[in-house]
């Protein structure tokens, strides 16, 4: 008997989502950073077992303050994403329940089997000196969670609605990956295999060059740039078995492109040999990348822009 699925996997921004999704598929698709709101494209990501194919759909932390056209965007492949799934993994930070959580949980099918992840158990894990107050600690939050969603802050109409399973992790830990894909294993309905063994994700080489430089963007500017950057690939061809990459780093202001230039374009080339690197890894072949950085003033409530990024 074999079995097929789809998971979507859902939460509020900065959960891990996206560690995970990687740690599933077993190799790097989805790009992470400790800004929230990093994923901002449907990610699908595949892994086989003997017995299983689980495809996964990482999808954008759900935004709630800031609702700009982007974010609106963003929030529309998170709805999106529910549709026509047979499990939905919904990732909180184990040991904490707040209002955006509660917000992302009135979001949620009544009708679809929901697996509550606790990610970070290893931070949970550390704030407790004594194991046996640890384990209780977590006993009782996950007797907490056990409640109906609408104990919980969702919507009246939710009081029938309980999480399938819970699962305390860590996305880090190989043990706990393969014990998540066990439950969900469970989850999925007898079917062929949609993608061939060794895929790993539908996404094709242009994008995952996108996705490493803007990763590489969020991770050596940290907080001084806000998130309204993106990547455009504006080259991409073989030559011979060498790659060559030649993308633009669109940016909101001026004083956006000198932060990621840096003083004398240091910060820009440390960005762009990092990538580089990530980008030969990945494709297990040379690259020559070029990057440019440019201002285009609103870019993110452009919907015209957001639709040529896919965005939209």
């Amino acid at each position: 008997m074999f079995r097929c699925g789809t998971i979507a996997i859902v939460g509020r921004p900065n959960m891990g989502k996206s560690t995970l999704i990687n740690a599933l598929v077993g190799q790097k698709i989805s790009i992470t950073s400790r800004k929230a709101q990093t994923t901002r494209h449907r990610i699908l990501g595949i892994q086989t077992r003997e017995n299983a194919q689980f495809i996964f759909i990482d999808t954008p932390g759900f935004q709630t303050r800031l609702l700009n056209t982007l974010n609106k965007a963003l929030n529309r492949t998170v709805t999106t994403a529910l549709q026509d799934v047979n499990v939905v993994c919904f990732i909180i930070e184990a040991g904490y329940w707040g209002e955006d959580d509660k917000k992302v949980l009135k979001l949620l099918p009544a009708d679809i089997p929901v697996v509550l992840i606790l990610n970070k158990l290893d931070l949970f894990n550390g704030r407790f000196q004594a194991p046996s107050e640890r384990d209780q600690a977590l006993l009782n939050f996950m007797k907490d969670m056990s409640r109906p969603w609408s104990e919980l802050g969702g919507h009246e109409d939710q009081d029938k609605c309980e999480f399938a399973e819970i699962v305390p992790m860590s996305a880090k830990s190989p043990p706990d990956i393969a014990r998540l894909l066990d439950v969900l294993e469970d989850y999925l309905p007898e079917a062929e295999a949609v993608y061939d063994p060794d895929t790993l994700t539908d996404r094709n080489e242009r994008f995952l060059a996108a996705e490493i430089l803007r990763e590489k963007v969020f991770r050596f500017t940290g907080d001084e740039l806000p998130y309204t950057s993106t990547v455009v690939i504006d080259q991409f061809k073989m030559d011979g078995r060498m790659r060559r990459i030649a993308a633009t780093i669109l940016v909101d202001r001026d004083s956006h492109k000198a932060m990621i230039i840096g003083e004398k374009g240091e910060r820009l080339k440390k960005i762009s040999t990092d990538a580089r690197i990530d980008m030969e890894k990945l494709f297990d072949g040379k690259v020559f990348l070029e990057t440019w950085v440019k201002v285009k003033r609103g870019w993110a409530d452009d919907r015209a822009e957001l639709r040529a990024q896919g965005l939209e």
